[in-house]
């Protein structure tokens, strides 16, 4: 009998299985892959967190004391890599503003030049004006700015000779708010009115579409308008504030609320609906846990593409001077100064705040876009 050699086997040409390195991916894990692949929604994400970050920190990023003042209307100043001679250097630069004898033809007012034998050097993280940042914490370092402690605009100065460029940075923090504290307001009245109207439909369901009917069957603008004026010139910033925020919020949920009743009404009739309402589950409980986690894709979307809206409005109101008033500062309140043709003509710099405010419609339309690809399921 042969003695069977286990050495002269043949080795096995079966594969091994791979076992799989980490679990099955969250839905935010999803997402967030799927946001990664849009150029434009990673574009519009980082602008977003970049606008937040500029607004929660707006007196460190802001060059100098937004309620300055220097020398009434004056260009941007240039930031240089050369001196008075014409050599290059590296630490940048701007020369101050120095008024001449000579009047403008036009505008009648000093010509403004530069001052090339007394420049300003910048630099990161310089000492400027005084402030408390979270209104707690004083402190008096600035993100970028001169060194010696000096104005420098860069996008000019206003009529009253304060930095564009500071009063934008600390008007962000207001147009912001405004539109984030809007939105979350039309989000929560919008969103819980139409899944209850939706799920609950019948004679409900009527008569409170007929309420949101008569609600967006205003005209919006002129209400803004009418409701806006009804507060007194004399009246707390904050309470013309709070008073902006309401008539906003008051006005716009009824949209909202629409589009998440259309989208509860094809809800409430598939099957796993159907099969909770047959266990015994309450009302309470299929809304939010079957309801509104299905319909809370299409309110992010949502939320994104409504932001940049308020923004719009809220300077368009502050233009008109129905927003907000002075002493606070919002891009729309800036935007009073471009009212005549011959101000724009000659003072072109004071539109800086448009920048802002196409930057950020821009910033959340695009994150918005990218969000509406990711969070389909299809």
């Amino acid at each position: 009998m042969l003695a069977f050699d286990s050495s002269d086997t043949p080795p096995t040409t079966e594969p091994a299985v791979k076992k799989p390195s980490h679990g099955s991916e969250s839905y935010l894990a999803l997402v967030w892959r799927r946001l990664r692949r849009s150029w434009t929604g990673v574009i519009g994400l980082v602008l977003v967190g970049l606008l937040i970050l500029m607004a929660v920190f707006a007196d460190f990023f802001a060059p100098i004391d937004p309620k300055a003042t220097d020398v009434g209307f004056a260009p941007p100043q240039v930031m240089s890599f050369h001196d008075k001679d014409g050599n290059f250097v590296f630490q940048p630069r701007v020369y101050a503003l120095s008024d001449s004898e000579e009047l403008d033809p036009v505008t009648f007012q000093p010509i403004v030049g530069m001052d090339y034998d007394n420049p300003r050097l910048l630099g990161f993280f310089v000492k400027g004006a005084e402030y408390k940042l979270f209104g707690l914490i004083p402190a008096d370092r600035h993100f970028f700015g001169s060194t010696d402690g000096q104005p420098v605009h860069f996008l000019g100065t206003d009529k009253f000779g304060r930095d564009v460029l500071s009063r934008a940075i600390i008007g962000s923090r207001i147009s912001l708010m405004i539109a984030l504290t809007v939105v979350f307001i039309v989000t929560l009245i919008g969103t819980t009115v139409g899944m209850v109207s939706g799920y609950f439909g019948g004679t409900f369901d009527v008569w409170l579409q007929r309420f949101v009917e008569l609600v967006l069957a205003f005209p919006q603008l002129p209400l803004y308008l009418a409701l806006t004026s009804l507060i007194p010139v004399t009246a707390p910033t904050n309470v013309f504030l709070a008073f902006v925020i309401v008539v906003m919020s008051a006005l716009g949920w009824a949209q909202m609320s629409r589009e998440v009743r259309g989208k509860t009404l094809a809800l409430a009739r598939i099957d796993y609906v159907r099969a909770a309402m047959a266990v015994g589950a309450t009302d309470r409980r299929i809304i939010i846990q079957h309801i509104l986690p299905n319909v809370l894709s299409h309110v992010i979307v949502a939320v994104t593409l409504a932001i940049p809206s308020v923004v719009l409005l809220e300077s368009f109101l502050g233009f008109l001077g129905f927003a907000v008033k002075p002493p606070l500062i919002s891009w729309g309140l800036m935007l009073q100064d471009t009212a005549t043709y011959s101000v724009i003509g000659s003072y072109p710099w004071i539109l800086s705040p448009v920048g802002f405010v196409l930057v950020t419609v821009f910033a959340f339309n695009a994150l918005g876009d990218g969000l509406r690809d990711a969070v389909d399921p299809y």
